[in-house]
């Protein structure tokens, strides 16, 4: 009796084990494969980039999308539509405390909380923390294939950064800076 007790005992082990693992299968992010685009936008009109990716993973079961943790290194801000002093200047006023304060905040941090799956398509909801501020955050992203793309806003203003805004400062005029910022990203894992 007490073998297979034992036996039963074990088995239920190796099963536990082997269902823990496929529900914790980590496909990591390919960081140099994958890309970060940026727009924001004023009244008279727009500056875009690029930002890289530190590390990241999705956390899958048997296939499908459950959970993930994505690091930016914010650091990396670039502008892509500016050259010479222009674009260093805009550089340099991005990672400052107006903006993303990046010698304070080297790192912004998305987590998946939740995960809605729509064919190839998942809605997705987690936390999005950026200059040291967690807000809510919602958005469709496609996986096909080891490739996930997603597009979505973010309202900066959440993060405590103001600089522009006309929801904080009046009679900006024509050097209002709106409150969204748009990412788009293309991810290989």
């Amino acid at each position: 009796m007490k073998m297979n007790y034992l036996k039963s005992l074990m088995a239920s082990v190796i099963i536990a084990a082997v269902s823990f693992n496929t529900v914790n299968a980590q496909d990591k992010v390919n960081v140099k494969e994958s890309t970060i685009k940026w727009e924001g936008e004023k009244l008279t009109g727009s500056h875009d980039g690029v930002i890289q990716m530190k590390e990241g993973f999705f956390l899958m079961d048997g296939g499908d999308l459950v959970g993930g943790e994505f690091i930016v290194d914010m650091t990396t801000i670039e502008v892509t539509d500016l050259e010479g002093d222009g674009k260093a200047k805009l550089e340099g006023h991005l990672n400052s405390d107006d903006f993303f304060g990046t010698e304070t905040h080297n790192d912004a941090k998305f987590t998946i909380n939740t995960v809605a799956k729509k064919g190839d398509t998942y809605g997705v909801s987690g936390e999005m923390t950026i200059k040291g501020k967690t807000n809510p955050i919602a958005f469709d992203l496609n996986m096909v294939n080891g490739k996930a793309s997603t597009e979505f806003k973010i309202d900066r203003t959440k993060y405590d950064i103001r600089y522009g805004s006309g929801s904080f400062f009046d009679n900006l005029g024509d050097k209002t800076i709106y409150d969204e910022f748009t990412l788009m990203i293309e991810m290989q894992y």
